[in-house]
């Protein structure tokens, strides 16, 4: 019962921080890449710091299925901004 309790603190505050910081920055970053710009070295920093606590938090989510959802959204909002800078630094455009 404590580490359901535990568990549940701990994805509040990372939700809370999820919707406050993390969101709202990797949306700012994914218009800029899809505008064509490149990724600065702070955009990678902050890109790889979401890689390194997605995998952190992982154990956390499939202990807690309700938070699978949001997840996934996220790391698919990862996958969405590094494919396309990808494509900028090559200077290509996505076949749509």
């Amino acid at each position: 019962m404590t580490e359901n309790l535990n568990d549940l603190g701990v994805a509040m505050a990372l939700l809370q921080r999820l919707t406050s910081q993390t969101l709202p920055r990797a949306f700012e970053i994914k218009e800029r890449v899809d505008h064509g710009e490149l990724l600065s070295q702070r955009d990678i920093d902050f890109l790889h710091t979401l890689s390194e606590r997605a995998e952190e938090v992982r154990p956390l989510v499939n202990r807690l299925p309700e938070y699978q959802e949001v997840y996934a959204q996220m790391v698919h909002l990862y996958k969405e901004i590094t494919e396309r800078a990808l494509l900028n630094e090559k200077g290509t455009t996505p076949l749509e």
